[in-house]
């Protein structure tokens, strides 16, 4: 890849799992109520027709992974598992009260800090408790983030037991010096072994998350990560830039200097490597970030059009109303977002009211949703079009030009009423994105907010 992209396009900008980013959300005009209501009228258009997406987040970890940006509380009491599902499952209930009808569940996902912090019967508690008071879909799909280091033959027999058949686990990069500076010392056989043990139990869906960019990592590292990942072919491979924003995330990515990180060449040019050698291995690429066999669903999605990113990242299929339970936790009502507290005791004190414990949140204008709906064709199709008049709006005069300069560099080809961007733009895709966001372009930040697009 020519450098002189690299370097031009190298800034910082939103990953656009939704639109508007959260910095951008206007929370003045927000309130529980209004969001209440976008549920309300989202549950009663999607929920037959197509059901629902819950994210469930677990916020602990036993220790302090540097490289995370995650929302975490770090202990090794577990006697905080219980009142925590307490807690989440009342949040569920303040919400079922709130629809009209009984859920049916299409895409459940559990994530973290560490949902493999949670022992398998306080996990088969919570599943059980969201499940009791709700349908399932005839192809729903149940995936958790599982540690290596702490995802036992139980765990995953245990969730597979309740439905779950896709697990995704944690590997950023097998060199030991990477490794210690992110503070997670994680080998190989490790690995291997809950990845072993996930395909014999009936996981048909097994992936590995890999990062570039990483404190002390090279281009021989990500390979011999790569070698050894080829070893056990998981399914899918997410293959994440590391999003070093220390300032939004206090000490936790303070672990190392901004030295010790590889430029943005070079690490444009780790991805390069890495995508060469995962595609020469099989892997298909999906979207941003993302590889997958042909015989996974996150490639028969794309192949079919019907790849959908939300806050859960790629997913297979597209709900209009997705749920958020735990801190931190993002909901989507498609006409609406809202963030939960970010405190475990705030948090358990609102739902101890019989309050949804919503933060903050953002209505999305008329406006917002014809953007949106470019962005995400932009991130999982690599086009989109305003040829159909609902997705024009008087502001895409002012997007216009900004593609001028992406089509002149090669990235993308336009014509007055559609744009593709060409496999030599498909890496600066976020920047792509980047000119449609009209509320990024009116107004640019004056302090850090976004990692860095390449």
């Amino acid at each position: 890849m020519c450098n002189s992209l690299v370097q031009k396009y190298n800034v910082a900008g939103p990953r656009y799992t939704s639109y508007p980013t959260v910095p951008y959300w206007d929370t003045s005009s927000f309130s529980l109520e209004n969001w209440k209501t976008s549920v309300k009228v989202s549950f009663d258009e999607s929920n037959v027709k197509e059901g629902i997406s819950l994210y469930i987040h677990l916020p602990f970890c036993e220790q302090l992974c540097t490289f995370c940006g995650c929302n975490k509380r770090i202990t090794k009491r577990h006697d905080v598992e219980a009142p925590y599902i307490a807690a989440v499952l009342k949040e569920w209930s303040l919400y079922r009260e709130l629809l009209n009808g009984r859920p049916k569940i299409k895409e459940l996902h559990i994530g973290g800090g560490t949902p493999t912090f949670f022992s398998p019967e306080n996990l088969e508690i919570l599943i059980k408790g969201v499940l009791s008071c709700a349908t399932l879909a005839d192809d729903y799909e149940f995936s958790f983030e599982g540690h290596p280091n702490n995802t036992t033959q139980q765990h995953l027999q245990t969730l597979y037991n309740l439905g779950f058949s896709r697990v995704s686990f944690g590997v950023q990069d097998y060199n030991e010096d990477v490794q210690k500076a992110i503070h997670r010392i994680q080998p190989f056989e490790t690995v291997k072994q809950a990845t072993v043990a996930a395909r014999d139990i009936g996981y048909n869906s097994v992936g590995h998350d890999i990062i570039f960019g990483l404190p002390f990592q090279t281009e021989a590292h990500v390979a011999k990560t790569i070698e050894l990942t080829k070893t056990l072919m998981p399914d899918r491979i997410a293959f994440y830039s590391y999003a070093h924003v220390p300032w939004l995330k206090g000490n936790g990515q303070r672990g190392f200097k901004d030295s010790d990180l590889p430029s943005g060449t070079s690490k444009r040019a780790q991805y390069e490597l890495g995508k060469k050698l995962l595609c020469q291995s099989g892997y298909h690429d999906v979207g941003m970030d993302h590889f997958a066999l042909q015989t996974d669903t996150l490639y028969k999605a794309k192949l079919h059009h019907k790849l959908h990113r939300n806050f859960m990242g790629y997913t297979t299929s597209k709900t209009q109303t997705m749920i958020g339970l735990g801190v931190s936790s993002i909901s989507d009502s498609w006409y609406g977002f809202s963030q939960n507290v970010k405190g475990v005791e705030a948090y358990c004190d609102l739902v101890d009211q019989g309050v949804i414990p919503v933060n903050r949140g953002h209505i999305l204008s008329t406006e917002d949703l014809v953007i949106r709906q470019h962005i995400l064709n932009l991130m999982c199709q690599f086009e989109t079009s305003w040829s159909d008049k609902s997705l024009y709006v008087e502001t895409m005069q002012t997007v216009l030009p900004r593609l001028k300069e992406l089509e002149i560099d090669g990235l993308v080809t336009l014509d007055n009423e559609s744009l593709k961007i060409t496999s030599k733009g498909q890496p600066f895709v976020r920047n792509v994105c980047m000119a449609f966001d009209v509320l990024l372009q009116r107004k640019q930040p004056d302090t850090p907010l976004f990692s860095m697009t390449v």
